[in-house]
């Protein structure tokens, strides 16, 4: 049964894994792909600038590196040099899984702590695509998605922080004001109306035009202030540990556990991908590739930390695309990689999306990060719900919401373990691994 739904998948391909598309059908298959992608790159070093208060100059060049360093990436996923990386058209690009913990890290010790933290996390997954096949008895669906729903749940607050102007808002006294969160509710309605539509370019393209629509909206309102950039020429040379590295055991746990989950994450996303591409999913080959794309996974993310950009991770939202356009070439992967290497080295592009304001960026990401709480409950339900099941998720979830919703209830505690579990990824994660491993129950 498996063979013949790859040899049907393999029969809707336009174009194969290792065909070569005429350059004008590379260039509109690439295009599209780009345009499912952009926002989801720059997304998350716009948020955590903003929870940072980092000013525009380092807001752009963190938004200029995340799309250099998504291209790199992407290049080796879909080229596989030596033993490193897919050979499928795998796209790569920042991931919001981090985002809680990166702002926790940046809020104790600044961009030094945060990309020191990442690079030494990311020898953790690194790690497990040596060991998948023991993780993966440890790191259950069950567990998986707890912590994704946590990762999204988390989320959800600096997304409605977003939406009511952010720190700034905050500080001035106009957070939550009618300004901001009607702004934001516009872009979210706009994203929801186009999704919905029956032309799949039109939703495709949602986010990007809610975020357009938005940004104009906004500009008209007088909440864009182009006369704060000095200029919008010149060129983005990438300088490696630009901000300085430090170290910090505290941030260095809490990334290691979200590298742990990205891990299992994307060998499902590879999965998929070599299914939806008519490529194995079973065997040597499979396995390969499998633990070379979460080798990959996991060095390009350090990668990134060289270029003072943060983790990166597969998305699976590329599978889909593969699906509507029916082209599985990797090589068109070569010329995704270089628009994102191109993108990032023109600083006007990182400017630009600086100058976004907070409500705009939070409609959007409101919504994205509910996606991501949803996906995470969609994992659970495709388990048995058993009496151990339903105790793991309660513990986890009363946990790890816990300390998100009443932070001070760590306050007494020595500061290193305060700084491990601020963060409700992190504790509902390890409860969850810990409750799942250790609970016996006879049914």
């Amino acid at each position: 049964m498996e063979a013949s739904n790859k040899s049907e998948l393999k029969a809707e391909l336009i174009y194969g894994l290792n065909d070569r598309p005429p350059l004008r059908e590379t260039l509109f298959a690439a295009l599209q792909h780009l345009l499912a992608i952009f926002v989801a790159i720059i997304t998350p070093p716009l948020i955590i600038a903003g929870a940072l208060k980092l000013d525009i100059e380092t807001t752009s060049f963190l938004v200029s590196m995340a799309l250099f360093a998504s291209g790199v990436s992407t290049f080796i996923q879909c080229r596989r040099i030596g033993g490193l990386g897919t050979g499928l058209l795998c796209i790569q690009g920042t991931s919001f899984s981090f985002i809680g913990p990166i702002i926790s890290a940046g809020l104790t010790g600044g961009l030094p702590v945060i990309f020191g933290a990442c690079m030494a996390a990311s020898t953790v997954e690194m790690l497990i695509s040596r060991l998948l096949k023991y993780t993966r008895k440890i790191i259950t669906p069950l567990v998986s998605g707890i912590v994704v729903t946590l990762i999204g749940m988390s989320l959800i607050k600096v997304g409605i922080t977003a939406c009511g102007g952010g720190a700034v808002a905050k500080s001035n006294g106009t957070f939550g004001s009618f300004e901001h969160v009607g702004l934001a509710a516009l872009v979210l309605l706009l994203i929801i109306f186009f999704n919905r539509s029956s032309n799949r370019y039109l939703r495709m393209s949602s986010i990007v035009i809610g975020l357009v629509i938005g940004y104009a909206v906004a500009w008209c309102m007088g909440l864009v202030d182009f006369s704060s950039v000095q200029s919008y020429g010149g060129f983005n040379i990438p300088v490696p540990f630009k901000y300085g590295l430090s170290f910090d055991w505290s941030a260095f746990i809490a990334l290691g556990l979200v590298y742990l989950i990205t891990a299992i994450e994307a060998y499902g996303d590879i999965t998929a991908n070599s299914l939806i591409s008519g490529e194995p999913v079973e065997g040597k080959t499979f396995v390969k590739r499998a633990s070379g794309g979460i080798l990959a996974d996991g060095f390009n993310s350090m990668l990134a930390g060289v270029f003072n950009s943060f983790p990166n991770s597969v998305f699976a939202q590329n599978n889909g695309m593969i699906q509507l356009t029916g082209v599985a070439s990797r090589y068109v992967g070569y010329y995704i990689a270089g628009f994102l290497i191109l993108l990032g080295l023109f600083p006007a592009v990182g400017l630009v999306f600086s100058l976004m304001p907070e409500p705009v960026l939070g409609g959007a990401t409101l919504l994205m990060f509910g996606t991501v709480a949803s996906a995470g409950i969609r994992i659970i339900a495709a388990q048995t719900i058993d009496r151990k099941a339903t105790l793991v998720m309660a513990l986890s979830f009363s946990l790890g919401l816990s300390v998100e919703l009443v932070p001070e209830i760590l306050s007494q505690l020595p500061e290193t373990v305060r700084n491990i579990f601020s963060s409700g990824i992190t504790t509902g994660g390890v409860t969850a691994i810990l409750a799942n491993a250790l609970i016996r129950i006879k049914e």
